[in-house]
């Protein structure tokens, strides 16, 4: 019987990614309707999760260290990055990212569980327990298509 780890081994692409209230309020798109997204997963335990909002406005300068104050705003409020190693357990069918790196620095360092379902060839994750984002309760759920 194949493990949760060599389930997520692979590439996998961005399908949808809701914020659920956990009191049961109006589902939203943080990255919008359609965003762009990669998460791989190898072999050797490690991870990487990269997600844009489609919506993304080119900066005025070639190089991004001639941006302004508001291109850079733009930049890390519309984009998710992070990599570091993964685990995994088979009983509670939990994936644990840890993030040695991250655009989002207060995540650096963390250890963040999902909760992973497969079904119908797609990938199902969903943080574990609720975070604030908008004043409200929620949680992420994502799904993705391998690659």
């Amino acid at each position: 019987m194949e493990t949760l780890f060599e389930k997520l081994v692979g590439t996998w692409t961005l399908v949808e990614l809701i914020e659920v209230p956990v009191d049961g309020g109006e589902i939203t798109h943080p990255m919008g309707e359609n965003p762009k997204g990669l998460i791989m997963y190898n072999p050797d335990g490690y991870m990487s999760a990269q997600i844009m909002d489609t919506h993304r406005e080119n900066f005025h300068q070639e190089h991004w260290t001639n941006a302004t104050p508001e291109e850079y705003t733009q930049e890390g409020s519309t984009y998710l990055a992070y990599s570091g190693p993964f685990k995994t357990d088979d009983e509670k069918q939990l994936v644990s990212h840890t993030m040695y790196i991250s655009l989002f620095p207060n995540w650096t360092g963390q250890t963040q569980n999902r909760i992973v379902i497969f079904k119908d060839d797609f990938l199902h994750l969903e943080s574990e327990k609720p975070f604030t984002s908008n004043s409200q309760l929620v949680t992420h759920q994502l799904t993705w298509k391998r690659v």
